[in-house]
């Protein structure tokens, strides 16, 4: 018996470093980490000792012959690797010895030398990557951390934009949450920095801050009619259903049959996949009430996903689309207008994006008409959106596709071709990238603070790729340290707290937000689902101070 690493795969790493045999690859310090869609499991090395299941924080890893039925391609998925491109990541044997293969020289690349007073570091943040960082500060050095976010809630994009039905990959929030009561983290959730608190005024209570405040914005089309009412973003719409207090809870109206989505990244496929889901399985996740009762009353039935180059250049990822083929009662089918799509498909090798839709229907839509009956997921190939339609709201999608144009009637669209940084208050800012300039994670011109994950890096990477994103801009901030580099604080971090309760009474801390998981959770056991969230700032303050009397005093 061998293990597979399967589609939640979260690329953290964390398998790597327990593993005796070194099976898993690519590694953190191979070239390929971070360019591979997951990582990989080598069979004929795999002693099946599962200490990387143990290890895996969203329950990716499972043994070959337990896999479900919709999972077992991921067992060739993982043999594959090696019979390729990651045949030359696996190490020789070791010599005769009692290890089981060639270990490199020991590295402590984050670890302050024994008498250095502990750093007061401000994380602001509390996503995969800030939460990583304080980690990494947690478990390496003494340091003691401030955690700020301007949602009186911790999470990130863990709790806010990975989809409802994908509760595996939501576990590494329980990882992250070890660390929200650690006696060296104080917490200030509810605090906006730029209005409640400036970044000069953290830095002055602080050695360091470090931003992770991600990618919040969307691109946009830049298209005529795209701010009809009915065309919206894809962000907007993963915030309505995961219940984020910003999206309004009448925000979607879902009365119209088609909907087109402009993208095919797996946010694109994420929006396809709950438009057309089952409500009953829906229901059995942590999906916004309002959503949730949405989603029973609409009447979509067919989601085209636009995209403007060939499937051998899609930008989901293989796992997302074989979760893709398997969604019950829902039909998957490639519109087959241009003959290079099916050319790409027939001619793809079986460890490609096209190779995987071998085998799915293909067939001209004419989008023209209603939709077929039942419920199905259209991928349209080689198709570019250059107007949406209608008067009063949101009727079709020009599209151009080839040297013409064809008209898909739609009465909703969601643009999902990427997020965007926006400008931090205090900090230089990349329009063109969306990003925070920085050396290393360093923030320049600016002594003492750093920057981790979308904002440091762009929109790139799902949550495992923040780990070792982080671990570089803590080895750069405690290089920094260690050279007498960071400006000394003209205040203790105590001082900071009274100044974050003067500015606003509403703070959470750490008890406030285990009340707000115990209510959550105890909302969700009444109702058989894993949580039930609470979707304005008014019911998680209101809870928040309910389990933690005198908060706001």
């Amino acid at each position: 018996m061998t293990y597979a690493i399967t589609q939640t795969c979260c690329s953290d790493a964390t398998c790597v470093a327990v593993c005796p045999v070194n099976c898993i690859h690519p590694t953190p310090e191979e070239r390929a980490f971070g360019s591979t869609e997951m990582l990989h499991i080598d069979p004929a090395t795999c002693i099946a000792c599962g200490a990387c299941a143990d290890a895996c924080p969203v329950d990716a890893i499972f043994p070959v012959d337990r896999l479900p039925a919709e999972q077992r391609e991921y067992a060739e998925i993982n043999a594959a690797y090696f019979a390729g491109e990651g045949a030359e990541t696996a190490p020789e044997a070791a010599p005769d010895g009692p290890n089981f293969h060639a270990w490199g020289e020991p590295s402590f690349p984050r670890v302050l030398p024994a008498d250095f007073a502990p750093l007061k570091v401000a994380v602001v943040g509390t996503g995969p990557a800030g939460m990583y960082a304080a980690q990494d500060l947690l478990l390496h050095t003494s340091a003691e951390v401030t955690l700020i976010d301007r949602l009186p809630v911790a999470g990130g994009l863990v709790r806010y934009g990975v989809a409802p039905d994908h509760p595996a990959t939501k576990k590494v929030g329980e990882t992250f949450a070890r660390f929200h009561a650690h006696p060296r983290v104080r917490m200030h959730l509810g605090l906006d920095v730029g209005t409640d608190v400036t970044p000069e005024e953290i830095a002055a209570h602080h050695d360091a801050v470090i931003y992770a405040v991600g990618a919040s914005a969307d691109r946009r089309l830049s298209i005529p009619g795209e701010e009809l009412p009915g065309s919206i973003s894809a962000t907007g719409f993963v915030a309505w259903y995961n219940a984020h207090p910003d999206a309004a809870q009448d925000a979607i109206d879902l009365s119209a049959e088609r909907a087109v989505v402009v993208g095919n990244g797996n946010v694109a496929l994420d929006v396809a996949r709950i438009l057309l889901a089952d409500p009953d399985t829906l229901a059995r996740t942590d999906i916004a009430d309002h959503a949730l009762r949405a989603l029973r009353d609409s009447t979509v039935r067919e989601v085209v996903l636009l995209a403007r180059r060939g499937p051998e250049d899609a930008a989901y990822t293989r796992s997302e689309l074989l979760a893709l083929k398997h969604l019950p009662d829902v039909e998957l089918v490639v519109d087959d207008h241009d003959p290079r799509i099916a050319s790409a498909v027939d001619a793809a090798g079986p460890r490609n994006k096209a190779g995987v839709l071998k085998g799915v229907a293909r067939e001209r839509i004419d989008g023209e008409r209603p939709p077929a009956p039942g419920r199905r997921i259209v991928l349209r190939f080689h198709s570019e959106p250059v107007e949406v339609l209608g008067e009063d709201r949101v009727d079709a999608v020009r599209v151009r596709a080839g040297s013409g144009e064809r008209t898909i009637r739609a009465g909703l669209v969601l643009r999902a071709i990427g997020y965007r940084g926006r400008p931090v208050a205090g900090l230089p800012f990349d329009e063109t990238t969306g990003t925070v300039p920085h050396e290393g994670g360093r923030v320049q011109g600016l002594p003492g603070t750093y920057v981790v994950g979308w904002i440091k890096r762009g929109p790139s990477g799902g949550i495992g790729a923040n780990r070792t994103c982080a671990a570089e801009t803590v080895s750069t901030l405690l290089a920094d340290a260690v050279a007498g580099a960071l400006p000394a604080p003209a205040h203790p971090p105590r001082a900071f707290h009274r100044l974050a309760r003067r500015r606003n009474r509403q703070v959470v801390d750490a008890k406030g937000l285990a009340a707000i998981e115990r209510a959550e959770t105890a909302r969700g056991r009444d109702a058989g689902r894993p949580r039930v969230k609470l979707a304005t700032v008014a019911e998680l303050v209101s809870t928040a101070r309910a389990g933690r009397p005198g908060l706001l005093r």
